[in-house]
Parts: C-alpha cells; structure tokens; sequence
C-alpha cells in the first residue's frame, strides 16, 4: 500500500510544475485576447476589450491571407511529407545492403537547425548569387526570383520546409514499421504475395496508427512555421508568404498590439484543433470502410 501511494506522490511535484508552466501561460493568452495592453511608465496597462480583438481578424485581410496561407501550407507539406516519408520508410526497411547508410543520409536534414537551413536555401535560391540560379545559367537558362515572385516564393518555401521535415515522418514511420510483428510478412510471402499486395495488405493496416500519430504531430508543426520564412521572405513578396506565425511576430513586436495577437494566437489554435480532430474523424471513417 505505501509503495502505490508513494509512486503518485513522487510525481506530484513534477505534475505540479509542469501544470503550472502550461496552464498559466494558457491563461494569460486567453486573458490578453479579451484586452487591450499597452507600455506605461508603471509597466503594461490592461484593458478589457471583449470580443473586438476577435472581430478585428475578420476585417483584417492581412490575418485571413495569413491563416488562408497557414492552412494550405500545412495540408499541402503534411500530405507530402506523409506519403514520401511512407515510400522512403517501407523501401529502407526492406533494403538489406548500406541500410544505416541510406537511414543516415534521410535523416540528417532534421538534425540541421532551421535557421542553418534557413541560410542554406537562401545562399540555393537567391536570385543574384544562389547555386540554383547559377545551375541553370550554365544550361542557359535565365532562372526567376524564387523568393521575390509572389507566384513561386510560397512553392519554394513549401519544397523547403518537404525538405527539412520528411526526416522526421520517416523517422516515426520507420519504427513503426519495424515494430510490426514479422511473422505476418513471412506468412504472407509464403502464401505467394507480392511485396506490393504485402504493402497493401499488411504493413498499411498495421501502420495506421503510427501513420495518424505522425500526421498529427507534423500538422501542429506545421502551424506554427516560422523560421523558414522569416529567414527566406519574411512573409513577402507582399503577403504572399505571409503565416499566422510571422504575422503574430509582426503584429505583437512591430506594431505593438499584444492583445491583438494574442487573438491571433489563440484563433490559431482552435484551427489547429479543428484540422486535427478533422483529420481524425477522416481517419476513423476510413479505417471503418476499410
């Protein structure tokens, strides 16, 4: 009886502090959305505004181009990543010669920092001196400007944060596919299945919900981009690349509206809870039809 109860006991004080991290930033959010601060000499002057700040976002057209452009940053790279993390997982799990090698080299870009990558496909893309450019000059191309073209600086930043972030689906998909118990493989290959019916058939089924794991953690990623961007284009050209997150740093630090982006904030994260409980109810629905 002592060793149960000292074990919830022993845990107590780290609960303790870990709820008191997350719930009083979480309370100070919810409470500056509903206010208006401002710099004083005594410090920061709170006033309550109710519901403007909200209504403010509707008549914002910068914020709606922003959370416009948050959403379909996340669907498009999460989608990706998804299913080329899922290839490349399945094809290095089964390769039997340089299989560390191959693992290596997939994961190495997420051991990068993303303000290192952030300068790394700054120096690719430039338009006046990136490797890019000076690639296709050599095939007599005259290459665009990836990163001032309103038309292609939000691709190119979609290729980035593929680039950066498929080592961390394949990571995840990759245990989860070794975790899978062998001996259905085997059985399979017996009954003469091919390695595409076996994909089909008994890794996918077994893998959805490590797959659904994966996804879920990557769409929250996802909504909270900002190092990619805000070294590449800053939200430009215009707001062509303009996400919630570069705005709210806009907003809060450049214009000084706290309470404002505060709103933000919190109007963020109720889109990320409507995708992701979006993507589950899809996930439930296909595994039953399934």
């Amino acid at each position: 009886m002592f060793n149960r109860a000292f074990r919830y006991w022993a845990l107590l004080p780290a609960v303790l502090v870990l709820g008191l991290l997350t719930l009083y930033p979480i309370v100070q959010l919810i409470r500056m959305s509903f206010s208006d601060l401002q710099y004083v000499q005594a410090g920061i002057s709170w006033t309550s505004v109710g519901l403007k700040n909200f209504r403010t976002i509707f008549g914002d057209p910068i914020a709606l181009v922003a959370l416009r452009n948050t959403a379909v940053f996340a669907l498009v790279t999460v989608t990706i990543e998804t299913v080329v993390a899922l290839v490349l997982a399945i094809a290095v799990n089964r390769v039997k010669i340089f299989s560390r090698f191959y693992r290596v080299i997939v994961i190495l870009p997420m051991l990068i920092p993303p303000i290192a990558i952030g300068v790394m496909w700054l120096m690719i893309v430039n338009f006046n001196y990136g490797v890019l450019n000076e690639l296709l000059i050599s095939f007599g191309i005259q290459g665009p400007a990836w990163l001032n073209t309103a038309a292609l600086a939000f691709p190119t930043i979609i290729v980035v944060d593929i680039w950066h972030w498929v080592s961390f689906m394949f990571l995840i998909l990759l245990a989860g596919i070794e975790s899978l118990p062998q001996e259905l493989n085997e059985a399979a290959r017996i009954d003469g299945a091919t390695e595409l019916q076996l994909t089909r058939y008994v890794t996918l089924p077994l893998l959805r919900p490590t797959i659904s794991v994966a996804v879920i953690l990557r769409i929250i990623f996802a909504f909270k981009v900002f190092d990619e961007i805000y070294l590449l284009t800053n939200g430009g050209p215009g707001n062509a690349t303009q996400v919630i997150s570069s705005y709210v740093e806009a907003v809060f630090f450049g214009q000084a509206r706290m309470g404002y982006a505060a709103a933000l904030a919190l109007a963020t994260a109720v889109l990320i809870v409507v995708f992701v409980v979006g993507y589950q109810r899809i996930n439930t629905i296909a595994g039953r039809a399934s």
